[in-house]
């Protein structure tokens, strides 16, 4: 089996993982990133609310990054790393008869989405549903909105959008909506639709048309926001052992301000360890977690560079 050694590993080729080489290469730091090439939001055609990209293809935003950090002597290489393992030289990936070790591992694996199990939804993920209304809501401005409750969020997610459009139906499907959101509902003239969803229509294109109910009584509409289960892909941080913490009714693993786990060396940043799911947010965390891995490298050489030479940094 052929060894390679690097002084960082990343897994996850996203926004994050990507803002993270780039600042460990132009630091000139050996870099291997190992993505699976599927993001979170490969089923957008386009994003928004990336200054300088906004309107841009997410997947053309990764490309270039990928061309970037290429400049820079990163490594980028398609794999799908779900463990990892960890010995007396470093952090181990095998992958394809090639055992990579690194002296830091960062994992950006980011999360996945668990939708509600709505008939007809899942169709829709990334072109006629959405999550976000910053992302998505102006494109749909002034148009009939359907908010389905699916989280704590919901009732603030319609009331975002009625920033957008004057047409927002919330459709209840089942949720516990108090008293107090369904006035702050009613009072900005949101519908509020109390009988259960029985499915998404789409007219013979595939284009979303509207929400059947229980019923059989259908309400067109022209786009729904949600608010699905976020599941971290963070199978390599907890086969490390990292500790979790529970927000939201999820575990997440546990990072501090700079983007360290529980394990000495180990490393996350995104959406694997945050809720937060824009673009410029990964970005940002990754940007700032690559600069830290590097201080943390370089407070590591001068401990190695001071041993080799006997010298006391007492």
């Amino acid at each position: 089996m052929h060894n390679t050694s690097w002084d960082v590993i990343i897994i996850g080729g996203g926004s994050a993982g990507l803002s993270a080489a780039l600042q460990l290469g132009r630091s000139r730091r050996r870099v291997l990133v190992l993505d699976s090439g599927a993001p979170r939001n490969r089923f957008a055609a386009h994003m928004h609310g990336v200054l300088g990209r906004d309107g841009w293809s997410p997947l053309d935003l990764l490309a270039a990054g990928r061309d970037e950090v290429a400049r820079y002597g990163v490594v980028v290489e398609v794999a799908d790393v779900t463990s990892a393992s960890f010995g007396d030289d470093g952090f181990q990936i095998v992958v394809d008869g090639t055992h990579h070790i690194g002296r830091r591992l960062l994992v950006a694996t980011g999360v996945r989405d668990e939708l509600p199990d709505v008939p007809g939804l899942a169709e829709q993920w990334g072109t006629g549903a959405a999550v976000c209304p910053y992302c998505d809501g102006w494109e749909v401005r002034d148009q009939r909105i359907a908010v389905l409750a699916s989280g704590e969020m919901s009732v603030h997610q319609a009331q975002l959008l009625r920033q957008l459009s004057t047409d927002i139906t919330y459709f209840v499907n089942g949720s516990d909506l108090s008293d107090e959101a369904r006035a702050g509902l009613v009072a900005r003239g949101v519908d509020v639709e109390p009988r259960r969803v029985d499915r998404v229509l789409a007219d013979e294109d595939g284009r979303l048309s509207g929400i059947r109910l229980v019923d059989g009584a259908e309400v067109p509409i022209d786009a729904i926001f949600l608010h699905p289960r976020p599941v971290p892909n963070d199978g390599v941080l907890r086969s490390l052992g990292a500790t979790t913490t529970e927000l939201a009714g999820v575990d997440w693993v546990a990072v501090d301000e700079n983007g360290r786990t529980s394990v000495a060396g180990l490393f996350a940043a995104g959406n694997v360890v945050s809720p937060r799911t824009s673009v410029p947010m990964a970005s940002g965390s990754g940007n700032a977690v690559g600069a830290m891995i590097n201080a943390d490298l370089v407070e590591e050489d001068v401990r190695l560079a001071a041993a080799a030479s006997g010298a006391s940094l007492a």
